[in-house]
């Protein structure tokens, strides 16, 4: 049963991931229709990213009352409404409407299924779960082409994905009582090994622990915004970087950036047997020196093929970890505040998905955009930096001890 809920979960983590790079696909011709500037474009994406800050912030409270089922099932019919409101939207005003419910269902889902990942299953899921949202990332663009090459129909592909969003909404319908089921299981196996270490940390304390107290959990949180950062910068200025300083058509370029997603996607598949033999932290450790490594290819002298092969690798480094630092979650500070942390780890990630790459095109445009590399070196130095910060806290002591509050 555990397995078939997961396979449902995957889906589910496919569909998380199609709504995420359709607008970019589609604003090329959806800017000609209603005659919109270039920038509105980001208008919309900042109010979609803003709504799933807001609600991963919430949702381990949501998630609390309601349950990961529930919250699930609720979130896919929000983002569902909004691609279908978005294929039949008259004006960028309803547009801008439909933006909101769709960030609000993205936090809420992406926060609760990987906190009931991370709480029922081995590390090896949890890399596979990613790079199932990589399929879904890939597919959404790939079906939105299908409809825009020579029809320019982008509103049919927008509500092809809610159909295929509907679809899931009618799955997780019927599977529903399954989710509180599966996690009764996976409770009652562990609880013997596990027990809560929170619950010990709040008696020895006298007094309840609010988890952004918990020592520790501030440089895990920078740590997913520096992630998030360097992932979401590469995306969208490595391109310029390549054509403006590297001198390659623009084609070109755009085909490397595509490989610096593919070695991500292709990457977590891989870390997800590597887990078998491999801890956590040793992946992540891995991840942010080998990412650290092709960052350093990109701003030193070096002919223009060390530049395409560094996006590549900064790729791979990053592959297993965001999904490792996820798993790691429940291990690192208790299952009793993992659920909530997790949320904020989510808001803390897609706010520096956010506001990272226009910091970046802001230093730009008072210099360069051969200033990326360094950037992107800065921002993987401080990852790696606050998450060993983070591993000498909860390195100290007894297993215990890694809650005392600050």
């Amino acid at each position: 049963m555990a397995t078939f809920f997961l396979i449902i979960i995957y889906l589910a983590f496919i569909s998380l991931g199609l709504p995420d790079s359709l607008l970019g696909a589609a604003w090329p011709v959806m800017q000609v229709d209603f005659g919109a500037p270039l920038e509105t474009a980001g208008l919309l994406s900042m109010t979609i990213a803003a709504g799933t800050i807001v609600s991963s912030l919430l949702s381990g409270t949501v998630l609390q009352r309601f349950g990961t089922g529930k919250v699930t099932l609720v979130s896919c019919v929000m983002t569902a409404g909004a691609l279908l409101g978005f294929s039949l939207s008259p004006s960028l005003l309803w547009l801008m409407l439909c933006a909101i419910p769709l960030g609000l269902g993205a936090g809420s889902v992406d926060a609760g299924l990987n906190n009931y990942v991370a709480a029922h299953y081995k590390a090896h899921h949890m890399s596979w779960l990613h790079c199932f949202w990589g399929v879904g990332a890939t597919l959404g663009p790939m079906i939105m082409a299908q409809y825009i090459s020579g029809q320019n129909a982008w509103r049919q592909g927008y509500l092809t994905v809610a159909g295929i969003q509907i679809l899931l909404v009618i799955i997780l319908f019927f599977t529903l009582p399954l989710w509180d089921r599966v996690a009764k299981i996976s409770k009652a196996a562990s609880a013997q090994a596990d027990g809560d270490i929170a619950i010990g940390a709040e008696d020895a304390a006298s007094k309840p622990i609010k988890p952004l107290h918990i020592k520790g959990v501030k440089f895990a949180l920078l740590s997913f915004l520096f992630y998030s950062g360097v992932e979401a910068t590469v995306g969208l200025w490595g391109s310029s970087f390549l054509v403006n300083s590297k001198e390659l058509p623009a084609s070109t370029a755009a085909q490397w950036v595509s490989l610096f997603y593919a070695g991500i996607t292709i990457g977590r598949f891989i870390t997800g047997f590597i887990t078998f033999k491999l801890s956590n932290l040793t992946l992540i450790r891995s991840g942010q020196v080998t990412a650290l490594a092709g960052a350093a290819l990109l701003f030193l002298p070096l002919p223009t093929e060390f530049s395409l092969a560094g996006l590549m690798i900064v790729g791979l480094g990053l592959a297993p970890i965001f999904p490792c630092m996820l798993h790691e979650t429940p291990e690192r500070f208790g299952k009793k505040h993992a659920q909530t942390i997790m949320g904020y780890q989510m808001a803390v990630a897609y706010t520096g998905s956010t506001f990272m790459p226009p910091f970046l095109g802001l230093l730009a445009s008072f210099a360069t955009i051969g200033i990326f590399p360094y950037f992107i070196g800065l921002s993987a130095v401080a990852m790696l930096l606050f998450s060993e910060r983070l591993n000498v806290f909860l390195g100290r002591g007894k297993r215990g001890e890694r809650l005392t509050v600050f």
